[in-house]
């Protein structure tokens, strides 16, 4: 396997409650003669040496072991070790691989009800509530947007968001920056906002604090960086959160993410489907799954600017469609379109 690290150019400067970034770091996985395909990204304040993905795939390249020829067998090849990301790029390479030696699209291969055509939402990052308002007004087409808070004066933010957007369904991610009297004072505010749910309001670690603060709300709940294993799906559904939000990333693949998604439907939890900021290669591979999730949030190749493949794709109202190609879908765009994204993101 051979892999190489892309710099994410984003079209705006992405300020979340851990920080502000105007690049992300990415890379690209390649089985052998181009065979599949897989990508590895996680942000930041995951706070993961990439060098340790590297580490992995050396590793698992030199093992001499056959690969895998069904799905059923891709969890047992690659093992437990290794960051979860790094095992994400290549159980998406071994799943494309397959999918592309039985001419088949990734949903097909898995026996998965075709992609809903459910539309995404867009991500609009913390900045002044004038420029995050100007941005929602800018796509008066988008059907759902996503704000991020976790800031001061979120509220002021999320009412000028409403302001410019009065007819848009409103979706919050606090990305676990508010403390539980925070959260709790700003729901309350926030509630005749008509909000469709609220993301990851406090800290990793107090899934119990999140149950207690789903019971004084109508909003849903959604957990995100609290969920990254099949342990946190048990502990969330008895916590009471309404609903969990899987991330290839986080959970390891297509494996340990369609095992969390089947249990987490059985517990009652809603299922969003969500990506990092990634190119169209892990969002495509996500997006195969949407015909399972009552949300979906795979917008991350509108937020950059550089993207080199061609996969997932939108219409004028975000709705997501798959390539119908065998494997993922997912093919290199012309290096003459990638200059002209990367070309029409400067101009502007």
């Amino acid at each position: 396997m051979q892999w190489q690290k892309l710099t994410l150019i984003l079209r705006n400067p992405f300020r979340l409650s851990y920080g502000v970034s105007e690049t992300r770091q990415t890379y690209w996985l390649r089985l052998e003669k181009d065979a599949g395909w897989g990508e590895a990204t996680l942000p930041p304040y995951y706070g993961v040496d990439f060098a340790s993905f590297e580490e992995y795939w050396k590793k698992m390249s030199q093992s001499g072991c056959r690969l895998p020829e069904t799905p059923a067998e891709i969890e047992e090849w690659l093992g437990e070790e290794g960051p979860p990301a790094a095992r994400a790029a290549l159980d998406l390479a071994l799943y494309d691989c397959i999918g592309l030696t039985h001419n088949l699209p990734l949903y097909r291969l898995l026996g998965l009800p075709y992609p809903s055509g459910l539309p995404t939402s867009f991500t609009i990052a913390i900045d002044t509530p004038d420029a995050m308002a100007e941005q929602a007004a800018a796509h008066p087409e988008f059907p759902i947007i996503k704000v991020k808070l976790g800031s001061e004066d979120d509220l002021t933010r999320l009412r000028a968001v409403r302001s410019a957007r009065p007819d848009a369904r409103l979706r919050v991610d606090a990305n676990a920056g508010w403390s539980f009297e925070e959260a709790l004072d700003n729901i309350r505010l926030m509630e005749s906002l008509d909000l469709e749910m609220i993301e990851q309001p406090l800290a990793v670690n107090e899934i119990e604090q999140m149950g207690e603060l789903q019971k004084l709300t109508p909003i849903p709940l959604v957990a995100d960086e609290a969920v990254r294993t099949l342990a946190d799906i048990e502990k969330l559904a008895r916590a009471g959160v309404a609903g969990v939000n899987l991330k290839l990333m986080k959970a390891g693949g297509l494996t340990p993410t369609l095992r969390m998604l089947n249990r987490a439907r059985e517990l009652g939890l809603k299922i969003m489907l969500g990506c990092m900021v990634e190119t169209s290669l892990g969002t495509t591979a996500m997006a195969h799954l949407c015909g399972l999730a009552e949300w979906i949030d795979l917008d991350a190749p509108l937020l950059i600017a550089n993207d080199p493949f061609e996969g997932i794709t939108y219409d004028k109202n975000l709705r997501i469609r798959v390539p119908e190609r065998p494997g993922l879908g997912v093919i290199l765009k012309r290096e003459e379109a990638v200059e002209e994204q990367k070309n029409d993101h400067e101009s502007h």
